[in-house]
């Protein structure tokens, strides 16, 4: 038995196998435990390994590229077309893995590296962090709205928002109960995910210093050293995007199109790809695009000409899509960012 290729499904405790010769045929179809897994890999003879880019794969794919065997990760979309309709389950995936891989065009995501897979665990624990403060403010906010109570944005304004409420005696004394409730709550609990947030940001904010490309990403407007360490740890090989409109399709920044018989209709960002990214380079899109007035460059000009014409939400998401592709730019020259126009911008 020569396998070629071998596809891997793979699970917390079951993983299923489907390896192929040369010329396609099934020659194995497995399922294994967790236990087994090395162990069989280790009989086998070097051979492609296909899993999907999902949970755990990188582990794995840093293991078995030290058993001497080539890993590949594709992306879960391209695999699930191949998948037979009706038919879901471990075996039929771990074939439509192979099936998929098989392709000419198909396309592989580069397997991270422990220390990339480490930056974006605090990225994720900071983002949850983020995330539950965000919900404990907007609930108190929302019980207050319904009885016509609100304040400004910040989560130091909630403490104005208890005032006008404990003021306020139209509001029933269970909804008092239940907004204070919320504030105790918010006081112990936020102090703790704010302290949390910032060693987070901290540990988030060095890595950013300390690499090279992070550095460089820096140095483009909108884009602080959080968006750039996550740029950084993410994208393990920017020379598999060909083109700047790759690197911004695969985050999600470009219209979806429904063209036909040589009519071309664009519809609303796919927004596929990387969500948090994609998040961030909104979010600092958004602040330069409060600050165009004083951005004395080409895009500069190019944003307030845009402002004249669209709306701000349409030019937001369009000046991500620029930062984006400026982001390749800079990551391919391996440059600091050099802005065109009369003033360079800041780093």
């Amino acid at each position: 038995m020569s396998l070629s290729m071998i596809g891997l499904d793979t699970a917390k405790t079951v993983f299923q196998i489907h390896g192929v010769d040369e010329a396609g045929k099934v020659e194995i179809r497995r399922k294994l435990q967790r236990n087994d897994l090395i162990a069989f890999f280790e009989q086998q003879a070097p051979c492609t390994v296909v899993m999907e880019a999902c949970g755990a794969a990188h582990h794995w794919a840093r293991m078995l590229t030290g058993l001497g065997h080539s890993v590949k990760l594709i992306a879960p979309d391209a695999v699930k077309p191949f998948v037979k309709k009706g038919k879901k389950n471990d075996a039929a995936d771990a074939a439509a893995i192979c099936e998929a891989a098989s392709r000419p065009d198909a396309k592989f995501v580069p397997a991270k590296t422990v220390q990339q897979q480490g930056i974006l665990a605090l990225h994720a624990a900071r983002s949850l962090l983020v995330k539950q403060q965000t919900m404990l403010a907007n609930a108190m906010r929302g019980l207050a709205t319904e009885f016509g109570i609100t304040v400004p944005k910040g989560i130091r304004k909630l403490d104005e928002l208890l005032a006008l409420v404990d003021a306020d005696e139209i509001i029933p004394k269970q909804a008092k109960q239940a907004i204070t409730g919320l504030h105790d709550y918010c006081n112990d609990y936020c102090n703790d995910l704010s302290e949390g947030i910032e060693t987070f940001e901290a540990e988030i904010v060095a890595h950013a210093r300390g690499d090279e490309t992070a550095r460089h990403l820096a140095t483009i407007p909108g884009i602080g050293p959080i968006t750039a360490s996550l740029i950084a740890a993410t994208v393990a090989d920017i020379t598999l995007f060909k083109t700047a409109r790759q690197f911004a399709a695969w985050l999600g920044l470009v219209p979806r199109q429904n063209s036909t018989g040589g009519k071309t209709r664009l519809g609303r960002t796919t927004k596929t790809g990387n969500r948090e990214i994609r998040k961030l380079l909104v979010l600092g899109a958004t602040s330069m695009v409060y600050r165009a007035d004083g951005w004395n460059s080409a895009v500069g000009a190019w944003l307030r000409s845009v402002l004249e014409r669209r709306p701000v939400r349409l030019v937001t998401v369009a000046l991500a899509n620029k930062m984006a592709r400026i982001a390749l730019a800079v990551m391919t020259r391996k440059q600091v960012y050099r802005a065109n126009g009369v003033v360079a911008a800041a780093p």
